[in-house]
């Protein structure tokens, strides 16, 4: 038997000098004391064939009486034939492994992306990765643990509703998009497989899986776009527009200035409005995606803002004759006096196609302009600082080329509608 050593009070044990004391009431409970005056429990035992030495914690933290009781515990134990030590290396291992399972899906997109650091064609190809990823899977699947991202979870991702494409599903309305973003799905699920952070077949994959439930990418019928004016052929229109009379006319030059849905003018008040600082804020509940939306005006739109009288009685800038909000035909109606086949929200792909075929501007900066939905991270950047005098110059460089037929004169070409 172990021999016993005298039992120490509190007071003694509190006093002990630098050294490994044995404190009594339970054979091999040792308490180190360091030259610094630090103190730490050590139960001294034998597990079969191997001499362990098991702490308990440091004293003051954990008492002489606490410090007793866990050795006794720990000596029941190893007398039923259980290895202690053996016993919190499970525990551990057992921890990290639920940590592990507790991975998110954004936290692996952010690793896999820093481990592919220099492996990219370029910086754009990665921001572009990026984007796609933190755009359309982490709003859904971002917060959830790799390990439990099933079937459903891929197809929420790529069945979303796209609020531009009057909430078509995106694998349908923008299939490209949408192809992509798959692929990047399941590099990622790929890489937290290979890393012991999930198990089982990926969800995310094409062949023999997805291609049983998903249309196949070369046969999804393109989404019918709103009829538009070709962006060439904006110089003609805007001159041919400002020749209409009417607020209704006015409203839709503001709403192409703006690159803004009708909805968004028609209801615009001169509350949101900030002359001074050149800036239309527009309230979440007027936006289609529920968040504020704040638009740089350019010289052009703020000079018809200017020419424009209030209305006794409403705080509408484009108020109806009877001051109430103008309804969405009335803007139609101006195209369709103009002998146009185009709909007003058809200009907001004339903004964007022009924007990415004839500017540098990034992607995320002109769907930024036309308030589609984004990353979180990403629409808080474009919306604050010097991200606000990008857009500003976006929508001032917008106005300036719609705006060249003043400088033309009527030399104009013929208008024509088409749908982008």
């Amino acid at each position: 038997m172990p021999k016993v050593a005298k039992e120490l009070s509190a007071l003694e044990v509190k006093n002990l000098p630098p050294g490994s004391h044995a404190v009594g009431g339970v054979a091999g409970l040792i308490l180190e004391v360091t030259p610094t005056g630090g103190k730490t429990w050590v139960l001294r035992v034998r597990t079969g064939t191997k001499r362990r030495e098991i702490g308990f914690g440091g004293y003051p933290s954990t008492s002489l009486a606490e410090a007793r009781n866990k050795a006794r515990e720990t000596r029941e134990a190893i007398g039923k034939g259980v290895d202690p030590v053996a016993e919190r290396q499970a525990a551990k291992a057992a921890l990290l492994a639920q940590q592990a399972s507790l991975k998110t899906f954004a936290w692996c997109v952010d690793s896999y992306l820093a481990g592919m650091e220099g492996q990219w064609k370029n910086a754009k190809h990665a921001a572009q990765w990026r984007s796609t990823l933190e755009t359309y899977a982490n709003p859904i699947i971002g917060k959830l643990p790799v390990q439990s991202i099933a079937l459903p979870h891929v197809l929420e991702v790529l069945n979303q509703p796209q609020p531009d494409k009057a909430n078509a599903a995106l694998w349908d309305s923008k299939n490209e998009t949408a192809s992509r973003l798959r692929g990047r799905v399941e590099k990622v699920l790929d890489w937290a497989t290979v890393h012991g952070y999930r198990d089982g077949l990926n969800p995310a994959r094409w062949k023999g899986h997805l291609d049983a439930i998903l249309k196949n990418p070369g046969k999804v019928q393109k989404t019918e776009h709103h009829k538009s004016i070709p962006h060439g052929e904006m110089h003609a229109f805007m001159s041919a527009l400002r020749q209409q009379k009417g607020t209704a006319a006015k409203a839709l030059e503001f709403a192409i200035l703006c690159a803004s849905r009708s909805g968004e003018v028609r209801g615009a008040t001169w509350a949101e409005i900030d002359l001074k600082k050149g800036l239309w804020t527009i309230p979440g509940e007027r936006m289609k995606a529920g968040k504020p939306h704040t638009v740089p005006l350019s010289k052009q739109a703020l000079q018809l803002i200017a020419a424009t009288e209030p209305t006794a009685g409403t705080d509408l800038v484009f108020p109806n004759p009877r001051g109430k909000v103008l309804s969405d035909m009335t803007l139609t109606a101006v195209m369709r006096r103009m002998q146009l086949d185009a709909v007003p929200h058809g200009f907001r792909s004339t903004f964007r196609t022009r924007g990415g075929e004839q500017t540098a501007y990034p992607r995320d900066l002109l769907e930024t302009a036309l308030a589609h939905t984004l990353g979180s991270k990403v629409e808080a950047a474009y919306m604050h600082g010097t991200q606000i005098e990008k857009r500003r110059k976006l929508m001032q460089e917008w106005a300036d080329y719609v705006d060249l037929a003043q400088a033309q004169g009527n030399n104009v070409v013929p208008l024509k509608a088409v749908s982008h």
